[in-house]
């Protein structure tokens, strides 16, 4: 091909699948509390990662650098290739905006050469889900430009539907207030959130129970999905692959689903949602809110 794809550590596929599928990646740097930092690039297994959290370590990310994009981009710009960079969305990060800025340094040194920097509106699996289909479209025979306008074309029927188990990772993210932590862990009560169309996290509702909040993700699915076959799902958790699949068999009952991707969050989200999220993304209509 006369382009390599790019993502990075936010988009939760199993670590196998880059090397696998011909992706370059980009790891994101993960602060520990007081034992340093961490690359999150699959060296910490998720439990640990997750046990971890549970123990009270604090893990903090930070916005990949522009540095980060220029020194991954170069070398795939000096073998005469163009990029396409599918990453986290502006939404929730700054990195977006690095990776532009590493893309406009490079007009000058390469004005042959072209990076395609979409803003995806996607995180986790739904960023995942994003790559895989792109992929599947690359390997299918598309040109750069065909590729580029086909992502733009789609990226808003990638739905994101997320609950949490533990309020308190919210919280310490901003997400919610310590009165609402405290007062939803006290009765049970589990947020409705989804990724809208800029690309932001929301908060669009509550449920009380644990099991009623997963099967809320199905019904989300439900509202937001006409079509019954599915060539591809995934579902993303918080070391609680238990749950991930209860889901799955839910959403079962209701599609027909050829194959389903389940795989923990990584550090780079799982640090801001912590253990027990369970997250379903899936092809839908075009998001619209």
């Amino acid at each position: 091909m006369s382009y390599i794809l790019f993502t990075d550590s936010s988009a939760d596929l199993p670590w196998s699948y880059y090397k696998e599928h011909d992706v370059q990646f980009i790891p994101m740097q993960v602060s520990m509390g007081d034992e340093g930092i961490y690359i999150d690039d699959g060296s910490m297994d998720s439990k640990t990662f997750y046990q971890k959290m549970r123990d009270g370590v604090v893990f903090k990310t930070s916005q990949y650098s522009e540095h980060q994009f220029l020194s991954a981009f170069e070398p795939v710009l000096q073998e005469g290739l163009d990029i396409i960079y599918l990453g986290l969305t502006m939404g929730l990060s700054g990195s977006h905006e690095s990776a532009c800025r590493a893309r406009d340094a490079f007009k000058e040194k390469y004005p042959d050469r072209t990076i395609f920097v979409p803003q995806t509106s996607a995180v986790s699996l739904g960023l995942g889900l994003l790559v895989h289909e792109t992929i599947k479209q690359r390997d299918a025979g598309l040109d750069f430009d065909a590729l580029c306008k086909w992502v733009e074309e789609n990226m808003l029927t990638f739905h994101h539907r997320f609950t949490v188990d533990d309020l308190m990772f919210l919280f310490r993210g901003g997400r919610v207030s310590r009165a609402q932590a405290l007062m939803g862990t006290a009765l049970s009560i589990k947020p409705r959130l989804h990724v809208d169309t800029i690309g932001r996290l929301i908060n669009h509702g509550k449920i009380r129970g644990r099991k009623a909040s997963l099967l809320g993700l199905v019904e989300e699915m439900r509202q937001y999905c006409d079509v019954k076959d599915h060539d591809t799902i995934a579902i993303c958790h918080g070391d609680c692959e238990e749950e991930a699949n209860f889901v799955l068999e839910e959403v079962r009952k209701h599609y027909n689903v050829k194959n389903a991707i389940i795989n923990p969050l990584a550090a780079a989200i799982g640090t801001h949602v912590g253990p027990g999220v369970v997250a379903l993304f899936f092809i839908g209509r075009k998001r619209t809110e």
